[in-house]
């Protein structure tokens, strides 16, 4: 019989995990609104990038503040008139909420992002993950477990 070292049971659970284990609360934009109040958003939420939304929940891309600045004053648009579906990014990363954490963290590096929307299989969003959250997972799977004798 082979001895099992510890640490290879903790990187297999680590990979078994999925992405539904770290996932956080999605704050996304509706595609219906001018790129005035998707940057109003934007900017009380303190964030650059942003998930955008059909009516369904469906994400459709990616918002990028500074894309928007860009391209909405750069151009003479005005941004209250102006509708974001325009400058939404549709070849950014995502994952499903099945995939496994290894799955996620090694498409992030991949792609140099450290946050992604997370979907159903409908592509329906449910949420976010970010490369800390998966640090701090695989930071807990780490901590040597309290040894119990059996007296």
């Amino acid at each position: 019989m082979e001895q099992i070292n510890p640490n290879d049971l903790r990187r297999a659970n680590f990979k078994a995990g999925t992405v539904k284990d770290i996932i956080e609360p999605a704050k996304s934009i509706s595609n219906k609104v001018s790129v005035k109040a998707a940057l109003e958003k934007m900017q009380a939420r303190a964030i650059d990038l942003s998930p955008v939304i059909d009516q369904r929940g469906e994400l459709l891309g990616i918002l990028s503040k500074n894309k928007m600045n860009r391209n909405v004053g750069g151009l003479g648009h005005d941004p209250k008139t102006e509708p974001v579906e325009a400058h939404i990014e549709t070849s950014n990363a995502y994952c499903f909420e099945d995939q496994t954490i290894a799955e996620a963290e090694q498409m992030m590096l991949n792609a140099k992002v450290g946050e992604v929307p997370v979907v159903t299989r409908e592509k329906l969003l449910i949420g976010t993950i970010t490369i800390e959250a998966i640090g701090q997972k695989k930071r807990s799977r780490k901590r040597p477990q309290p040894v119990t004798s059996r007296a």
